[in-house]
């Protein structure tokens, strides 16, 4: 009698049942994500230790993964400071060009990375609108790490910004007029208040830019000149490897840097975790 009195209550689902729907959606994750990385584990496997040991550590594989992923993390940690002020001003003031600025937030997800490359490059070159005028103070921006970091800024913002943003837009202005009421001045409010409480979206903002800079090529090619042990990616490393039949190499260095990434996005998914854990006891 009781299941039956559960089953007429039962609110009726849009999709379908949930066995279905999780069969699905690992039927569907596993074609587009787990076979393609299954083959390049055993691909890798298949070539042995010490052929991928010595691969893995060249020191031009070494000096591309080392600027790709400190430029990806540095692009990231610039992205959270300056996309969660962009956020703020977005959510918390009104003035003429709002919609504006709002919409320019949006451009590098619309316009295609090799176009946002050839923009930045044609700005930052030696004879470029901003590139001359740093030339003259001694500084070359582009064919050098600091073109590839402006780019990765470039393609990142968005990220931090649009997941910031709506937790701004929700997050009740009440608590920070309480905190003024009981003494707390506007640093402590932003440090002990808005902060924390931001602090779970800001994570998964930086964790989103910079797993899109690492593999991030279309926008950073032109502006970085690919000059070997200076300015050159990771995955362009790989694109000239396979155009040189090197297989092995190839692979060799897409392993590293699927390792790589899968241990750092684990370490801010923990670290994202524990700070909601904290919010929540707090």
């Amino acid at each position: 009698m009781a299941r039956a009195t559960a089953f007429a209550f039962r609110k009726p689902s849009v999709l379908p049942g949930f066995g279905l729907t999780l069969g699905f959606a690992v039927a569907y994750l596993s074609l587009i994500v787990l076979v393609p990385l299954a083959g390049l584990v055993v691909k890798t496997a298949s070539m042995g230790w010490p052929e991928f040991w010595s691969l893995a550590t060249d020191p031009r594989t070494l000096a591309a993964l080392r600027l790709s992923f400190g430029a990806s993390a540095a692009a990231a940690a610039m992205n959270a400071v300056f996309g969660l002020l962009v956020a703020w001003v977005l959510v918390r003031y009104e003035f003429p060009g709002k919609r504006i600025i709002d919409a320019m937030v949006d451009l590098p997800f619309a316009l295609p990375t090799a176009v946002a490359g050839i923009a930045l490059t044609a700005i930052y070159a030696p004879n470029g609108w901003i590139g001359r005028y740093a030339a003259e103070a001694g500084v070359k921006i582009a064919y050098t790490p600091i073109g590839i970091f402006i780019a990765l800024v470039f393609i990142g913002l968005p990220f931090i910004v649009r997941t910031v943003q709506p937790v701004l837009e929700d997050m009740d202005r009440e608590v920070e007029e309480m905190a003024a009421t009981l003494g707390a001045n506007r640093l402590q409010t932003v440090v002990r208040i808005v902060l924390p409480t931001l602090a779970p979206a800001l994570l998964t903002g930086f964790a989103l830019a910079f797993a899109r800079a690492v593999g991030e090529y279309g926008s950073v090619i032109f502006i970085a000149g690919n000059i070997p042990y200076v300015s050159e990616i990771a995955p362009l490393l790989i694109v000239i490897r396979l155009t040189e039949f090197n297989y092995a190499a190839a692979t060799a260095i897409a392993t590293v840097m699927l390792a790589l990434s899968f241990v750092i996005l684990l370490a801010i998914n923990l670290l994202q975790a524990w700070s909601r854990r904290r919010l929540g006891h707090d």
